[in-house]
């Protein structure tokens, strides 16, 4: 009975009669996912049975026991990662809250999440903000592929999908405007590359061993005079 209710709660939400709820882009939160995904994710076992009565933080919880990623699998099933999105899409929780979840180092897969719904929410100077820092982020991520099998990602792939494809996780992703266009309005900073102090130190080693095979310092196994 609880679960029928539940599933009445969304599809009242999914009406667009008379919509008078809180918008995201200007539309119904719920339709930031498309229709086949969404009537499958409210038709879904883990949706009805554990998604039931979530709040910003028991979905906490829920979502710190994901062992995975992905969209639809199979035939077209949702996973539970896709599931809990449209939960929070559902709840719209602070953005304290959301950051909260984005920073905390424990549960990766509740950052993942917490990524998702940034992309697919916040305005685009917030989402280059809020998820460039997490390029820099390595850790490893199972993630579920369409035919039902698994794969190994990373963390900061899976954000670099987020800020540059237009589709991630059966998921069709709002266009963000080119960086260089918001660093040119003075939105954003020119972006540091977190590699950049590790590349700036590969090429200071090559010049060095370029002046020393210049100068006859040994090189390559190989000894020579320095010239005078």
């Amino acid at each position: 009975m609880a679960g029928k209710a539940h599933h009445t709660d969304a599809t009242r939400m999914l009406d667009t009669r008379g919509y008078a709820g809180p918008t995201i882009h200007n539309t119904n939160p719920l339709h930031l996912l498309e229709t086949p995904v969404r009537d499958r994710i409210t038709e879904s076992y883990y949706w009805k049975e554990q998604c039931f009565a979530l709040n910003a933080a028991t979905l906490c919880d829920k979502a710190s026991a994901l062992t995975y990623i992905g969209g639809t699998y199979g035939q077209q099933k949702p996973t539970p990662f896709l599931c809990l999105l449209f939960k929070l899409l559902q709840l719209l929780p602070e953005k304290e809250i959301v950051l909260l979840y984005l920073r905390q180092r424990e549960f990766k897969y509740l950052t993942a999440l917490a990524a998702f719904y940034v992309r697919l929410t916040f305005d685009a100077t917030e989402v280059f903000k809020v998820l460039e820092p997490l390029l820099g982020d390595w850790r490893k991520l199972r993630r579920r592929t369409r035919e039902g099998g698994w794969r190994v990602d990373y963390m900061d792939q899976f954000v670099d999908d987020l800020l540059v494809k237009d589709r991630v996780c059966a998921t069709s992703l709002r266009k963000l405007p080119n960086r260089m266009i918001l660093e040119d309005l003075g939105q954003l900073e020119v972006r540091v590359s977190p590699l950049g102090e590790e590349i700036e130190d590969i090429d200071r080693d090559e010049n060095e061993v370029e002046e020393a095979d210049g100068n006859g310092i040994i090189v390559n196994g190989e000894s020579s005079e320095l010239s005078n």
